[in-house]
C-alpha cells in the first residue's frame, strides 16, 4: 500500500453510503467505515462496499480486555477489510490478543493500527481531564513504539506527529492520519490540523478526510484536490 487518501464515509445508513460512493464513477476511493455506519448496518456494509471494489479502514477503535479483543478481531477478520484498529491505551498486551485474533488460519490478515491520541484530544484535555501530564508528542511516540512491540503495523496520529513517529519507528511504520482540512475550509471539532499538501511534507502515508469531501457542493471534486495536494 501507498500513499492515499481514506475518505472517512460517517453516513448514518448504507442507502445514503452507496449514493455518496456512485458519485464516483472513474476511481473506487479507499473507505473508512466507522461506527456510526457500522453499528446502523452492520457487517452487511462492508461485504457491499468490498464488493463494489472499494479498499476498506474499518474504524471501531476496539478497547477492551484482551481476550474479548481477541474474540472480537477473529471475527472482523472475516469481513476482509484491509485496515482494522483499536485504541493502544488497551495496552500491549490487548494489541497481542488483536493480532493474535486477527491472524487467520492460513496466516494472512489486515493490516493493525493502533489509535495514539485523538485529533479532538488537546494538551489542555490531556492533562485535566485524562490526567495524563506529560506532552502530547511524548505520549502520541510512546504509544506507537508500545504499538510496534507489540507487533502492529501503524498507528492513527494527527498529521503533527507522522514524522516524528517514522523517526522514532522507522519509514516502514504507517502513520494514518485524520485531522485534516482544506486551507480554506471548517476546522469542526478537530484540533490538531494539517492540510493535505502539509500532511505530505510531514510524511503521513495515508490521510483521512470527511467533511471536506462529503459536505462539499461537489465531492467528486474535493476528493480530486485532496488527492492532488497530497499524492501527486
Amino acid at each position: 500500500m501507498g500513499k492515499d487518501v481514506i475518505i472517512a464515509c460517517d453516513f448514518p445508513t448504507a442507502a445514503q453510503t452507496l449514493t455518496f460512493l456512485d458519485r464516483f464513477p472513474e476511481r473506487k476511493p479507499f473507505v473508512k467505515i466507522g461506527m456510526e455506519l457500522f453499528y446502523a448496518e452492520g457487517p452487511s456494509v462492508v461485504r457491499e462496499i468490498k464488493a463494489r471494489g472499494h479498499r476498506i479502514f474499518l474504524d471501531l477503535k476496539l478497547h477492551d480486555i484482551p481476550n474479548t479483543v481477541k474474540k472480537a478481531m477473529a471475527v472482523l477478520s472475516g469481513l476482509d477489510a484491509d485496515i482494522v484498529n483499536l485504541h493502544a491505551a488497551g495496552t500491549a498486551e490487548m494489541m497481542r490478543a488483536a493480532l493474535e485474533g486477527l491472524t487467520r488460519a492460513d496466516g494472512t490478515r489486515p493490516l493493525l493500527i493502533a489509535v495514539t491520541q485523538l485529533t479532538s484530544t488537546d494538551q489542555n484535555a490531556l492533562e485535566h481531564e485524562l490526567l495524563i501530564d506529560r506532552p502530547m508528542d511524548e505520549v502520541v511516540l510512546a504509544y506507537a513504539e508500545n504499538a510496534k512491540n507489540a507487533g502492529l503495523d501503524g498507528v492513527v496520529c494527527s498529521p503533527l506527529e507522522a514524522g516524528k513517529v517514522h523517526r522514532r519507528c522507522g519509514s516502514g511504520f504507517l502513520t494514518v492520519t485524520p485531522g485534516i482540512r482544506f486551507a480554506d475550509g471548517e476546522k469542526g471539532d478537530q484540533k490538531r490540523i494539517m492540510t493535505p499538501a502539509q500532511a505530505k511534507i510531514e510524511g503521513a502515508d495515508y490521510i483521512v478526510v470527511g467533511r471536506p469531501i462529503t459536505a462539499a457542493a461537489d465531492p467528486a471534486a474535493a476528493y480530486a484536490r485532496c488527492c492532488a495536494e497530497f499524492t501527486d
